[in-house]
């Protein structure tokens, strides 16, 4: 039986927030929006949805996302053109991947119906937290976590989906160092590193405090057989310009599949750049380097959208890139946020209204 929007329950807050926000000084995921949504998994069947004013919630102590890690999230964005419409960027494909992870953690996938609708709900609602111009947005965080009460290690019964957002400006404001990692992975073949787990990004943050104790703000991943191979960088997708070919490792059991890096893709074929997709072994990059034919790096993810990589550090020897004329980094973000702020065409049907 069809949903319809009308089965959520909505609760407004009395009065905004927003007048208490500098909208000029955000700093990335501390400021919430008024409103968010949650829906809990009860008997074996997704509830109704619930939009009420964000807040904190009461959990009990051994509630299993607590004890096992159960839990998975996606990142996404909302944009405000100049005539006020708001729009989303490729929402199905986070739809997608949010059931995708959760089916890899064993938990139920979530209504699709639900998901559109409360996102719609959401935004609508919090329409003036979107805030029009270059590099604003309204960040979005669905995720979902485990709530039966008990610590057995054995899948929750019980869930509970939500939806929260918050204003925010760009990600990375500047250029980022690298370290190559020579010791540890982001993921294993057979694992979840396909999946947004909570738990990937978790085991993220020593090595990544490891190189920031180097100088470096970010960590290219290599893989977890014999470290020979560039997988990720930090959160994000990554892409090197070997001369003037893009080159990027597949999507795997090990890497996310991310809409960030599949738009840059198809953005580079619709512009006749070639474009290598393939296991990028760490010695051709270092290669590169070194006679001169690596242009970039660039990271591609949601929260940063092109995040450009300045230099690299590999087996304690630092390479620098060069400032080339026309780079790609820079002339994929500016076409990426011109079909995200509605600034020029969209022939790829990208781009999601918010009536």
């Amino acid at each position: 039986m069809e949903r319809k929007a009308a089965l959520l329950d909505i609760k407004k807050v009395s009065q905004s927030r927003i007048h208490e926000v500098d909208f000029n000084n955000l700093p990335f995921g501390k400021v919430y929006s008024d409103h968010m949504m949650y829906c809990d998994f009860v008997d074996g069947e997704w509830q109704r949805p619930q939009v009420v004013p964000y807040g904190p919630m009461q959990f009990d102590p051994s509630t299993k996302v607590f004890h096992y890690g159960q839990a998975v999230f996606e990142g996404m964005k909302a944009f405000k053109d100049d005539n006020d419409q708001v729009w989303l960027f490729r929402p199905e494909r986070n739809f997608e991947r949010i059931n995708k992870s959760s089916k890899r953690l064993a938990i139920p996938e979530f209504p699709k119906d639900y998901f559109f609708e409360s996102l719609k709900a959401l935004i609508t609602l919090d329409h003036d937290w979107v805030k029009k111009g270059q590099g604003n947005s309204l960040y979005i965080r669905p995720f979902v976590i485990a709530t039966e009460k008990g610590v057995a290690a054995a899948p929750s019964t019980s869930y509970r989906f939500m939806i929260i957002t918050c204003p925010a400006q760009a990600y990375y404001n500047k250029a980022v160092k690298v370290l190559f990692s020579e010791k540890y992975s982001r993921a294993a073949s057979g694992g979840v590193g396909f999946a947004k787990a909570a738990g990937n990004y978790g085991a993220q943050f020593y090595p990544t405090n490891l190189a920031k104790e180097k100088g470096y703000e970010q960590v290219i991943w290599t893989d977890a057989d014999k470290h020979e191979y560039l997988e990720e960088a930090g959160t994000m997708n990554i892409f090197f310009r070997i001369n003037d070919k893009l080159v990027t490792a597949p999507t795997n059991e090990r890497i996310l599949k991310g809409v960030t890096r599949a738009s840059v893709i198809q953005l580079a074929k619709d512009n006749g750049i070639e474009v290598e997709v393939g296991p990028v072994k760490v010695k051709r990059i270092v290669e590169a380097a070194e006679k001169g034919e690596l242009k970039e790096i660039f990271g591609a993810g949601t929260a940063a959208t092109i995040a450009q990589v300045t230099g690299f550090e590999y087996q304690n020897k630092y390479h620098d890139l060069p400032e080339v004329e026309n780079p790609y980094n820079v002339f994929f973000k500016s076409k990426l946020q011109d079909i995200q702020y509605n600034r020029t065409e969209d022939p790829h049907g990208w781009r999601y209204a918010i009536d």
